[in-house]
């Protein structure tokens, strides 16, 4: 006997098979109703039924974000039929606000059905009477960034799930001014998606929208390249050697563009990561940051000897390096990897030696290293909540940064972070120190000195039961530290009721303050939730003052200890592993 007869859940799902416009996820849910219903409570209709119930368990949310989840059928998974409600939201938001008729670009990666989810969108622009331009081939996300504000287009959409797993896909949403949305836009996007009936009554046009041309007088990608060498100064040195990976995505041919139109010498790629490969099948997660991920690149490095391992994220709008290290433990040749806060300080160095103007602002889960640099530069700061959508919004930017590998060097070109500029920038940097018999770690150790050093650290726990979060949120609201690694909590900030400064968020934020004798002189904690994948995150910052360079070794063995004792203080407190 059948586990139910018909159901809410079955009639649920036969609907949304009769409007799915994908022939495969038809077919995945078709075999889903055929097990389900087979007539025997086998292990195989069970399997059936929780697969159902999970991809009919509700919608996927629209956000700041935009969408992003797993591939399949059903409305919590990412797929046409749920791509096509998104755009048709979004194109009923544009004209709600005087938007009909204007541009929408819409830029892709080389994931599985990326392609297919920008037509679609292209398809329901036009039909909505919007107009329609598609990138050319799947291109960085920074390309379309560049390209929203270049073309003077009312909205942009880049299809891309980033650095999340292969069976991953997403939908992310800018704005004219080529910022990605924030409130009320999410909101009122999403109602309008919510508002969408039948998909059979959403206008699909079979043609009429643009494929943008990648090169020649009107190419968009040319576009982008002229203006990403700008970053750059033409009469700095180019003499460095660089090991490349884009790790299965699509930075490689833009940013091997990039380099050359800079004068700067080809790197060489990591040959088992250089095509983009929606399966990723040399990395567990395709994100530079993830253990593993680089352990090609510093394989390759061991034989090409280079300055500096630079690596983009699968849609290149993050960018990481690495750099020598012969007693470090990242890789098999001893190469250390930059943290995202050790990175954004030297291209904010690099850009007040290049006597950059206008404010300098980052996250309140990054360093504070770089209010330290802008004051010293006399240079506004501004601290923003964490993702590019904020950093985006800080008046008068002129450069910012997020500790997860994001940087924007070039805000009147692409408002959003961007790993080939940033790539770029910091190669010019490493050429001009290599110039003078300096490096990288050599500038960082200058920066220690001059302002302290700033040492960073994440304990980030991933979650296959979302309500671990939220109960180790709760924990730390109810129970909050009054000390952590020895250091007295000063203050304790719950970011979920905002600042005068900041909108509310789900976080929180302990500020630390050492003792007169102690070598650590302030420590800061800040916990919240990833907003993209299933993660508790908590950041953590020590400031250990630097005399003398004799000093530094010491001190960066003081930081080490402390964010160590930090980490486990902040997992007990949170209930969680570390």
């Amino acid at each position: 006997m059948a586990l139910a007869p018909e159901n809410d859940l079955l009639k649920r799902a036969r609907t949304w098979l009769a409007e799915d416009p994908d022939p495969d996820t038809r077919a995945e849910l078709r075999d889903l109703l055929a097990a389900a219903e087979g007539g025997d409570v086998t292990e195989d209709e069970c399997r059936a039924w929780s697969a159902l119930a999970a991809r009919f368990a509700g919608t996927l949310q629209f956000g700041t974000a935009g969408l992003r989840g797993e591939m399949g059928a059903g409305p919590m998974r990412m797929n046409r039929a749920v791509v096509i409600r998104a755009a048709a939201g979004l194109a009923g938001y544009l004209r709600s606000e005087g938007h009909g008729g204007g541009l929408v670009v819409i830029g892709y990666d080389a994931r599985h059905k990326s392609y297919d989810f920008a037509r679609d969108t292209a398809a329901v622009m036009v039909g909505a009477g919007l107009r329609a331009a598609l990138l050319p081939q799947p291109l960085p996300t920074p390309v379309l960034a560049f390209a929203i504000r270049h073309l003077g287009a009312v909205a942009g959409v880049m299809v891309t799930a980033s650095h999340n797993p292969p069976q991953d896909n997403g939908y992310k949403v800018y704005l004219g001014d080529g910022s990605q949305i924030v409130p009320p836009a999410d909101a009122g996007i999403a109602a309008e998606i919510a508002a969408v009936g039948s998909l059979h009554d959403v206008p699909l046009a079979p043609d009429g929208w643009q494929v943008l041309p990648a090169h020649g007088e009107h190419g968009i990608v040319d576009a982008y390249l002229d203006r990403a060498v700008a970053v750059t100064d033409g009469h700095t040195p180019r003499d460095l050697a660089v090991v490349y990976t884009p790790l299965h995505g699509v930075g490689r041919d833009t940013l091997l563009a990039a380099f050359a139109r800079a004068g700067f010498p080809a790197p060489a790629v990591v040959p088992e990561q250089a095509e983009p490969d929606p399966d990723f099948p040399t990395v567990a997660f395709p994100n530079p940051e993830e253990p593993g991920a680089m352990d090609l690149a510093f394989r390759t490095a061991a034989e090409a000897a280079p300055e500096i391992v630079i690596a983009n994220d699968p849609d290149a709008d993050r960018c990481a390096v690495a750099v020598p290290d012969p007693d470090g433990p990242d890789g098999p040749a001893g190469w250390r990897m930059l943290r995202g806060d050790e990175v954004g300080a030297l291209l904010a160095a690099h850009l007040v030696s290049k006597r950059a103007e206008g404010t300098f602002a980052t996250t309140i889960v990054s360093s504070s290293l770089l209010s330290r640099i802008a004051a010293a530069a006399g240079l506004p700061y501004g601290e923003t909540l964490t993702g590019f959508k904020w950093i985006s919004r800080a008046p008068g930017l002129r450069y910012g940064y997020e500790e997860a590998l994001g940087y924007c060097v070039d805000p009147e070109g692409v408002r959003d972070k961007d790993g080939i500029t940033a790539a770029l920038l910091i190669a010019e940097l490493a050429a001009t120190l290599k110039a003078t018999g300096r490096t990288l770690a050599d500038l960082l150790d200058d920066l220690a000195l001059e302002h302290g050093l700033h040492a960073t650290d994440q304990l980030s726990v991933r979650v296959s039961d979302l309500s671990r979060i939220s109960a180790a949120m709760l924990r730390l609201r109810q129970e909050p530290p009054t000390t952590l690694a020895g250091l007295a909590v000063a203050s304790a900030d719950d970011l979920e009721r905002g600042t005068p400064d900041l909108p509310p968020t789900d976080g929180l934020r302990y500020r630390l303050t050492g003792a007169a004798d102690s070598p650590v002189a302030s420590a800061r904690v800040v916990v919240r939730p990833s907003g993209t994948e299933p993660k508790l995150k908590c950041y953590l910052e020590a400031v250990v003052p630097v005399p003398d360079p004799t000093a530094l070794s010491t001190a960066r063995t003081t930081a080490a200890e402390f964010l160590a004792a930090l980490r486990k203080d902040i997992a007990t407190a949170a209930g969680i592993d570390a």
